[in-house]
């Protein structure tokens, strides 16, 4: 959803309504001025939302007049946008998975990377059990976009989300009601798993933990750094504080042959291995590269 309007940066007052063309061409001109990364995209979804309208309508109507209120809450995004909010958040929608999700401040953005985890989970889990009744759970939901996938992926599997953030917790119930999932995603608020008493073991686990050491934080973006939750980025002086716990706590949690699936910040595939093979409970540790060839997801089996 939308932040409030009172939240939202006071713009100059806006020039008459204009046409889509002209209000693209100014807009684009506004955000570049701005420093707007993507400002041409980020213009589009913007417009796109505040007329109500897929980008196929807006190239296929260039001359079509805006209305003044319609060009005023586009001039309010835009301004929004400028100051650095993240245009996903001005719309309330992300997709991921194919599926359009709504985020809010009180969410990570879904990013295209974390579907890899989704990918390893299908790949560990394998055909010939995609419709067994399995149980699995999702550390650190946000969004719930790695729960609902998996629901989605799963047609039998239930499906259990934790995030630590009962405002979170909200957004990724919302999200499995909006693609007819609620009925086998079971939500709670819990410090990873500490909170969860039943089932006793599951078939799977997984997540995008924190993983951002606090030294890092003045090299993010700013609209990264200063609107995406701080609870869901950082992970103390190293990047591990969440994966130490959460390594600890899923071993005793999986069945013996159970899968472990973890999104990876830059440069962790070693210490995470390490923290595995200290434990002795993994076998067939192995990595999952991105586009960039970066390892961005490990996965390993419960020995």
């Amino acid at each position: 959803m939308p932040p409030n309007e009172d939240d939202m940066p006071q713009s100059a007052p806006h020039p008459q309504p204009a046409s889509v063309r002209e209000s693209l061409r100014d807009g684009i001109h506004k955000l570049e001025t701005a420093g707007t990364p993507s400002a041409a995209l980020a213009c589009e979804l913007l417009l796109m939302h505040a007329l109500v309208r897929d980008r196929a309508w807006l190239y296929a109507h260039p001359e079509e007049p805006l209305t003044a209120p319609q060009s005023a809450q586009f001039y309010e995004l835009l301004a929004a946008r400028a100051a650095g909010m993240p245009t996903q958040y001005l719309t309330g929608k992300q997709e991921f998975w194919g599926l359009e999700l709504e985020v809010t401040p009180d969410v990570l953005i879904p990013r295209p990377e974390t579907e890899h985890v989704v990918e390893v989970a299908i790949e560990r889990i394998g055909a010939a059990r995609k419709n067994a009744r399995l149980d699995a759970i999702d550390v650190g939901t946000g969004s719930g976009c790695i729960a609902v996938a998996l629901a989605k992926e799963f047609p039998e599997a239930t499906i259990y989300a934790t995030d630590i953030s009962a405002r979170a917790i909200a957004v990724a119930t919302r999200n499995a009601a909006r693609h007819n999932v609620a009925g086998r995603v079971r939500f709670s608020v819990s410090d990873l798993l500490l909170d969860i008493r039943e089932p006793a073991e599951f078939d799977l686990i997984a997540g995008n933990p924190p993983y951002i050491s606090r030294s890092d934080a003045p090299a993010l973006p700013p609209d990264v750094r200063d609107h995406e939750p701080g609870i869901a980025l950082f992970a103390g002086a190293d990047g591990l504080d969440f994966y130490r716990p959460l390594i600890a706590q899923a071993g005793p949690r999986l069945k013996r042959g159970g899968i472990l699936v973890l999104e990876l910040g830059l440069g962790l595939f070693e210490p995470v291995s390490d923290l595995l093979g200290a434990s002795h409970s993994w076998t067939h540790v192995s990595a999952k590269m991105d586009l960039a060839g970066i390892p961005r997801v490990i996965s390993a089996i419960k020995a």
